[in-house]
C-alpha cells in the first residue's frame, strides 16, 4: 500500500508482531560457565551473509556468496556460546529458543474482538479521494494473493482487507449535497423567473445561462487545479441566484425598450440600446460582487485553506454569468424576439411536430418526460388557438395561466427532489408546501411591485421618519453584531464521532485491552452504530506517539435513511399497509416509486441523540469522560494545537509536578465557569506512572570492576530484552531478541537475583549492586517553544459559543487570581488554546481586509457615478444588509422564531433554526452580501443619473415626481433580482445532508440581508430626491442674491 501513489505513510496497528525470542537460563548458564554477555554475543554473529566477489571456473564467471542468515530456530539454537574442554556449549545448552509476540504498546478492536489493522497516511498536498482510490486499486491488486485456510468443513476462509474509516463516503455526500442543492436553486430560480418575466422564451434564456456559466466554472476549476468539495461547490450554490441576475436586468430593460420604440425603429437598435443602457450598472454590480470576495483571499492557515477554494468558484461563475450576459444574451434575445413575427402556419407546424415527438418519447424512451413535453406542446397549441380566434383581453389571460402553469410544472418537479416536508408527507402535500411558500413569497413581490409609487410617495412625505427608522434598524443590526456569540467554524457533521477517553496513567496493558473491548461493546450495541473499531497506544508510526492509556473509537454511525453512496435516499417497495417488503434474504426491495426507508429509532430526531446514547454506554468505572469530537475535526485540531479537544489550556512551567498542580487547580475552578461542560472538564495525570528505578551503587560495581554500562545492559537484557540482530526471511524482517524468561523477570525479587559475571570470575547478584525504588513519574512529557507543557482540556455547553465560554473561563480565573483563591506558582504560566487562538486571529486578519475591501466597493461606485454623495447612498444599502443579515441571525437564535407545525412538521426544524454563532463561515457569507447589497441601488441611481442628465427638474415637486419615475422604472428588475436570490437560498437553508452545517450559516446572512435590502429601493431615491433638493434650494438661493449684485453695480 506504501506505493500507491499520494500515500505518504502505511503504519500497522493492533495484534501482534513475530519475534525470536532467546530466554536464557541462569543456572544453566552458572554451570557451564557461560554469562550473559556471551549468549547475546553469540546471538548477534550468528546472523550473517556475506559476499566473496566473483570466480571464473571454464571461462564462466560465478557470484560467491557465503549463507549464514537465521532461517529457523535450529540455526539459534546450534550457534556456539562458548568452546570447554573442546566442547562447544550451543545457545540451546542454556537458553529456550521459540518464536513469540513482541512487547506491544498498542491494540486494535472491532465490536469486541481484537483485530489487525493499517493506518493509510497521504502525502501533504494530495486530493484525499484521489488517493483512497489508488489504495483501493491497490488492496484490490493484492488480495487474490492474501492467505487463505481450508476449512474441517471444506469451506475456504480467506485474509480480506476491510476498511473501517473511509473518508470516500463522506466526500460523496457532502458533494451529493451540494449537488442537490444546486439542482434546487436552478429549479427556483427558473420559477421566480417565469413568473417574474411572464414570457417562456425568455425565462429559458435566462435559465439557459445558468448551466452553461455552471460548466464554464468547472472547467475553470480545472485549468486552477481547485477540487470538488463542499466548500468549492458552495461558492456557486452562493452565487446561483446572482448569476441570473444580470440576465434578468438585460432582458428587463430589452423589453421595456421594445414596447417604448418609436414606429420603425430597428429591433437591433432597440436591442443595442437597452444592452447599453444596463451595461455600466451590470458590470458594476458584478465588480463590487467580485471585489467583495478579496478579504477571502487574504486568510491564512486553516481558513485561507477552507475557503479560498469558494472564493475563487465564486469568481468564476460571476464572470461566467457576466461574460455570457454581455455577449451571448444580446444576440439570442435579438433572435428571440425576431421570432414574433414567424408565420403562424410555421408555428403550428412546429407544435405539431413537438407533440408528435412527445408522444414518440412517451412510447419509447420515458413515459414521464414525453408526457410533459405533450403538456408544454399542448399548452402553447392552445395559445395559438385562443389568440387567433379570441380577443387579446382573453390571449392576455391565457398567457398568465400558460406561465403560471409552467412554474407550476417547475414546482412540481421540485417539489419531487426538495421534499421539504420529508417522505411522509407524500408528494401532493410537497408539492403544495413548495407551491405555497414560494407563491407566498412571490406574492409579496409583486405587492411591492404593484404598490411600490404609492409606497415610494408616501415615504418621500414623510422621509425623515423613514430615514430615521431605517437609521434605527442599522443600529439594532450593529448592536446585535456587538454581542453576537462567536466561534472559528460550525462542526461539520462528519456521519461519525470519535470517542476519546482515557485511563488511568498506571492502568496495564491488559486492562486497558478490556476497557477498550467494553468500550466497543457497548457502543456496538447501540442500534443506530454502524459500526466501531477502537485503537488504543500507539500505531507503528512517529506521527502517533500516544500512551497506552488513551483511546480512540471510531464510530460510524447509520444515515436517517437508507442512502447510495453519494447519499442520495433510496426507496423501497411497501405493500397497501406501509409495511416494507423483503425478498427471500431478508434485504429491502428497491423500488423508484416506493418510501424511504428510516433507520433511527423515533425519539432518535438527530446525531446529538446518538452521542448522547454513547455516552450513557460508555460510562465506565476507570475511564474518563470525552467531549463530542469527530475524526477529521479532532485530527485537524491535533495537529494545529497538540490537543485533542477543541478547546483548552495550556499549562507551561519549569517542572511536570508544578504542572500537574496547577492543572488540577484550574480543572476544580473550570468546571465551575458558566458554559463549561463540567464532566468534560479533564486536566493531564501528568506525574501518576509508577516507576520502578533500579539506582546502581556505583561503589558496590567498582569493589568487582564492573563498569555503568556493563550493569545497565544486563538489566536491560534481563528484564526488557535486547534485539542482537534481525531475520531478513525475503520482505520480512524480525528481530532476535535475549533476555530472562517471564518468570525470573516478573518480581523485584527475581530482578535482585540475576547474576553478572565479575572481572575474578565469580557471579554477583544484582541485588548487590542496585536499590530498588518506587516514585511516580511521567507517562509523557510534552514541550512546547522550549518549555515543558501540560493540558487541561474541557468542552461547552451546546448553547454557549465558544469565545464566550473562553471570555468567561478568563475572566472567572482572573478573578480567583486577584481574590487570592488561585495563586500561580513561580516559573508557571497558562493561556487557552485550541479553536479560541484561531477565532481570533482569523479576526484580527478580518478586522484589516474588511475594511480594505468595502473601500475597494466604494471606490468602483465613485467611478461608477463620479459623486462622493450618490456613491455614498448606493453605499448606504451595505449597512442596511449588514444589519439584516445580523438580524436574521438574532432570529435564529429566538425560540419563537417560526415555532409553529405544518403538516406535523416543526417549521423550525425545516429550516434548520438554532442559534448561530459569528464564525468565519458566517463572515464568508456576510461578504458575499456585501458584493450584491448594492447591486439594486446601483440600477436606480445609474437611472435617476441618466434622467437628470437629460431633464434637470425646477421644482420640488418635479424632482420628486422624476425621482419616482425612475424608482418605478428600475423596480421590476431589482425585485426580479432580490426574489432570485432570496428563494434560491430556501433548499440551501432547508438542507439536511452532509455538509449543511456549513452551508446554512453561509446562506443566512444574505438571506437576511437581502430580505432587508430592499429598503435600498426608497433610501437611495429619498436620499437622492433629498440631495437634488438641496441643490436646488441653494441655486435658488444664490440666483437672487446674482441678481440684487447686479442691479446694485
Amino acid at each position: 500500500l506504501s506505493s500507491a501513489d499520494g500515500v505518504a505513510e502505511v503504519a500497522s496497528v493492533g495484534g501482534f508482531v513475530k519475534e525470536y525470542q532467546v530466554d536464557v537460563d541462569p543456572d544453566a548458564m552458572k554451570a557451564r560457565g557461560v554469562t550473559l554477555e556471551q549468549v547475546m554475543n553469540a546471538v548477534k554473529t550468528s546472523n550473517l551473509d556475506v559476499g566473496a566477489q566473483t570466480m571464473e571456473i571454464n571461462l564462466v564467471e560465478y557470484f560467491v556468496r557465503g549463507l549464514g542468515y537465521i532461517h529457523e530456530l535450529e540455526d539459534i539454537e546450534l550457534s556456539v556460546v562458548a568452546v570447554k574442554d573442546n566442547v562447544p556449549v550451543y545457545v540451546k545448552d542454556v537458553a529456550r529458543v521459540n518464536i513469540g509476540p513482541a512487547t506491544r504498546r498498542g491494540a486494535l478492536d472491532k465490536s469486541g474482538a481484537e483485530a489487525v489493522g493499517g493506518v493509510v497516511v497521504a502525502r501533504y498536498g494530495a486530493n484525499p479521494m484521489q488517493v483512497i482510490d489508488n489504495v483501493k486499486a491497490r488492496i484490490a491488486e493484492i488480495e487474490p494473493g492474501l492467505p487463505s485456510k481450508t476449512l474441517a468443513d471444506g469451506t475456504v476462509s480467506q485474509v480480506k482487507i476491510v476498511p473501517f474509516y473511509d473518508r470516500t463516503q463522506l466526500i460523496q455526500e457532502t458533494i451529493g449535497t451540494l449537488e442537490e442543492a444546486l439542482t434546487l436553486e436552478v429549479l427556483i430560480t427558473v420559477i421566480v423567473v417565469i413568473l417574474m418575466l411572464f414570457n417562456l422564451r425568455s425565462s429559458l434564456l435566462v435559465s439557459g445561462t445558468l448551466p452553461v456559466a455552471v460548466l464554464m466554472c468547472f472547467v475553470a476549476m480545472r485549468q486552477f487545479g481547485i477540487d470538488a468539495n463542499i466548500v468549492s461547490l458552495s461558492g456557486i450554490a452562493i452565487a446561483i441566484g446572482t448569476m441570473v441576475d444580470m440576465g434578468i436586468v438585460l432582458i428587463e430593460s430589452m423589453d421595456k425598450h421594445i414596447k417604448d420604440a418609436p414606429p420603425g425603429q430597428s429591433l437591433l437598435t432597440t436591442v443595442y440600446e437597452a444592452t447599453v443602457e444596463v451595461a455600466s450598472a451590470v458590470v458594476t454590480a458584478v465588480a463590487t460582487t467580485i471585489i467583495s470576495f478579496l478579504p477571502v483571499f487574504a486568510m491564512e492557515a486553516a481558513e485561507g485553506k477552507l475557503f479560498r477554494p469558494l472564493a475563487f468558484t465564486k469568481t468564476f461563475a460571476l464572470l461566467a454569468s457576466i461574460v455570457l450576459a454581455i455577449t451571448i444574451v444580446p444576440p439570442l434575445a435579438h433572435s428571440l424576439f425576431s421570432l414574433r413575427s414567424t408565420k403562424r402556419s410555421w408555428r403550428y407546424l412546429s407544435n405539431g411536430l413537438l407533440l408528435l415527438g412527445g408522444a414518440l418519447l412517451a412510447w419509447k424512451v420515458n413515459y414521464g418526460f414525453g408526457l410533459v413535453v405533450i403538456f408544454i406542446a399542448l399548452l402553447e397549441g392552445a395559445g395559438l388557438w385562443i389568440s387567433d380566434r379570441l380577443s387579446a383581453k382573453a390571449a392576455a389571460g391565457y398567457l398568465w395561466l400558460k406561465n403560471i402553469a409552467y412554474a407550476a410544472l417547475v414546482a412540481f418537479f421540485l417539489a419531487q427532489a426538495w421534499a421539504p416536508l420529508g417522505v411522509e408527507v407524500g408528494g401532493l402535500g410537497n408539492f403544495l408546501f413548495v407551491g405555497g411558500i414560494i407563491g407566498l413569497l412571490m406574492a409579496v413581490f409583486f405587492a411591492f411591485i404593484r404598490y411600490y409609487e404609492n409606497i415610494l410617495r408616501f415615504f418621500l412625505r414623510f422621509r425623515w421618519v423613514f430615514l430615521l427608522a431605517v437609521t434605527g434598524i442599522v443600529v439594532w443590526g450593529f448592536n446585535i453584531f456587538r454581542n453576537a456569540g462567536q466561534e472559528f467554524m460550525p462542526s461539520l457533521n462528519e456521519g461519525s464521532f470519535l470517542l476519546m477517553p482515557t485511563s488511568m496513567p498506571h492502568t496495564g496493558m491488559q486492562q486497558n485491552v478490556n476497557y477498550l473491548r467494553a468500550l466497543d461493546m457497548a457502543v456496538t450495541a447501540i442500534p443506530e452504530v454502524e459500526s466501531v473499531v477502537g485503537k488504543l497506544g500507539r500505531v507503528e508510526s512517529a506521527l502517533d506517539p500516544a500512551p497506552v492509556s488513551m483511546f480512540e473509537n471510531v464510530i460510524l454511525y447509520k444515515s436517517e435513511y437508507k442512502t447510495d453512496a453519494d447519499g442520495r435516499r433510496l426507496r423501497f417497495k411497501v405493500d397497501e399497509q406501509g409495511a416494507y417488503l423483503r425478498d427471500e434474504s431478508g434485504a429491502l426491495i428497491p423500488d423508484l416509486h416506493g418510501r424511504y426507508y428510516r433507520q433511527w429509532r423515533d425519539h432518535i430526531r438527530n446525531p446529538d441523540d446518538i452521542w448522547q446514547e454513547i455516552v450513557r454506554a460508555t460510562q465506565l468505572p476507570g475511564l474518563t469522560s470525552a467531549p463530542k469530537l469527530q475524526p477529521i475535526e479532532t485530527r485537524l485540531v491535533m495537529l494545529q494545537t497538540g490537543m485533542r479537544a477543541p478547546m483548552g489550556v495550556k499549562v507551561k512551567g519549569p517542572d511536570l509536578e508544578a504542572i500537574e498542580a496547577f492543572g488540577l487547580e484550574l480543572e476544580k475552578y473550570l468546571k465551575q465557569v458558566a458554559g463549561v461542560k463540567a464532566p468534560a472538564v479533564f486536566a493531564d495525570r501528568i506525574v501518576g506512572k509508577p516507576y520502578l528505578e533500579f539506582q546502581i551503587d556505583r561503589a558496590a560495581i567498582a569493589r568487582h570492576g564492573l563498569t555503568i554500562e556493563q550493569v545497565q545492559r544486563h538489566i536491560q537484557a534481563a528484564v526488557g530484552g535486547m534485539a542482537m540482530t534481525t531475520t531478513v526471511e525475503g520482505r520480512e524482517r524480525y528481530a532476535v531478541r535475549v533476555r530472562y524468561p517471564r518468570e525470573l523477570r516478573n518480581d523485584p525479587e527475581d530482578i535482585e537475583r540475576v547474576l553478572l559475571p565479575s572481572k575474578g570470575g565469580g557471579q554477583i547478584p544484582l541485588g548487590d549492586l542496585i536499590d530498588i525504588r518506587y516514585r511516580q513519574g511521567p507517562q509523557s512529557i510534552k514541550s512546547e517553544d522550549n518549555f515543558l507543557i501540560g493540558y487541561v482540556l474541557f468542552d461547552r455547553e451546546p448553547e454557549y459559543a465558544e469565545v464566550t465560554v473562553v471570555e468567561n473561563a478568563q475572566r472567572f480565573l482572573r478573578e480567583k487570581i486577584e481574590n487570592g483563591d488561585l495563586i500561580v506558582p513561580a516559573g508557571v504560566s497558562y493561556r487557552f488554546a485550541g479553536t479560541y487562538e484561531q477565532q481570533v486571529r482569523a479576526s484580527k486578519r478580518l478586522g484589516v481586509v474588511l475594511p480594505v475591501a468595502l473601500g475597494v466597493i466604494f471606490l468602483i461606485l465613485y467611478f461608477q457615478f463620479r459623486s462622493v454623495a450618490v456613491t455614498t447612498m448606493v453605499f448606504s444599502g451595505v449597512f442596511v444588509a449588514f444589519s439584516g443579515g445580523f438580524i436574521m441571525i438574532w432570529l435564529y437564535g429566538q425560540d419563537w422564531f417560526l415555532n409553529f407545525e405544518l403538516f406535523g412538521n416543526n417549521m423550525r426544524d425545516l429550516m434548520q433554526v438554532h442559534p448561530i454563532n459569528l464564525s468565519v463561515a458566517v463572515w464568508v457569507g456576510f461578504l458575499a452580501l456585501f458584493g450584491v447589497a448594492t447591486d439594486d441601488g446601483v440600477l436606480v441611481a445609474t437611472f435617476l443619473r441618466d434622467s437628470f442628465r437629460r431633464n434637470e427638474p425646477d421644482t420640488v415637486e418635479g424632482i420628486r415626481q422624476a425621482v419616482v419615475e425612475g424608482g418605478l422604472r428600475r423596480v421590476r428588475p431589482a425585485t426580479m433580482t432580490t426574489a432570485t436570490t432570496i428563494l434560491a437560498l430556501l433548499p440551501v437553508l432547508t438542507s439536511t445532508g452532509r455538509g449543511a452545517d456549513v452551508m446554512v450559516p453561509m446562506a443566512i446572512p444574505s438571506f437576511g440581508g437581502m430580505t432587508l435590502q430592499v429598503l435600498t429601493m426608497f433610501t437611495v431615491p429619498i436620499l437622492y430626491s433629498l440631495w437634488k433638493e438641496l441643490q436646488l434650494s441653494g441655486r435658488k438661493w444664490i440666483e437672487p442674491k446674482k441678481e440684487k449684485d447686479d442691479k446694485d453695480q
